[in-house]
């Protein structure tokens, strides 16, 4: 059965759409093609009319997860000047609880540094724009250099404090986790911390 171009494109964005939410919260080895095509009502074979492989897929779901985690990111930075509002949403309790509609960064990290370099290459790609969106935050009296490291430092700090508070099985520890982190972000970014 032949679909029109439309419907196509629309059912490669639900397999990514699907994929995207399984990757984050199970991990990318652990889905497979045949249960993430029957969770969208689809067969195996379909898969390979819009993917040459899970691999495939991998770099598309990171791709357009890493660019929405950015769009929510620079929507939450709108509230108000600086880098405040923008860690506040990146460390919050609800983005720890819910992996599956988080960060891919933070969620698929592991993963990417385990794959191959096709897919090392896009997550790199779209890491420097999210760490160019943290840099646009930061104080205008900071050098490029200092600015691009900086953003790297904090973003990394983002990571790795949501990481950390998914990981514990203490919910106290956890919360104490994020707070600790966002101190940790907001701190790099002052000037003073910088050379």
């Amino acid at each position: 059965m032949r679909y029109d171009k439309g419907q196509k494109e629309a059912t490669r964005n639900r397999i990514i759409e699907a994929a995207a939410m399984r990757f984050r919260r199970d991990g990318i080895k652990a889905v497979g093609v045949a249960s993430l095509m029957s969770d969208i009502g689809l067969t195996q074979g379909g898969f390979y009319n819009h993917f040459a492989s899970k691999e495939d897929l991998a770099r598309e779901v990171l791709i357009e997860a890493l660019a929405a985690t950015r769009e929510r990111l620079a929507a939450a930075g709108m509230a108000a000047d600086g880098l405040a509002p923008l860690v506040n949403f990146y460390l919050r309790a609800q983005h720890r609880d819910h992996p599956e509609n988080g960060c891919a960064a933070a969620a698929l990290a592991a993963d990417v540094a385990r794959g191959p370099l096709a897919t090392k290459a896009a997550f790199t790609a779209e890491l420097r724009k999210t760490v160019t969106l943290i840099g646009e935050r930061l104080p205008k009296s900071m050098k490029p250099k200092q600015r691009r490291e900086t953003a790297q430092a904090i973003f990394a700090s983002m990571m790795g404090t949501l990481v950390l508070a998914r990981a514990v099985d203490d919910a106290a520890l956890s919360d104490e986790l994020l707070a600790a982190g966002r101190r940790a972000a907001l701190a790099l970014a002052s000037p003073e911390q910088t050379s």
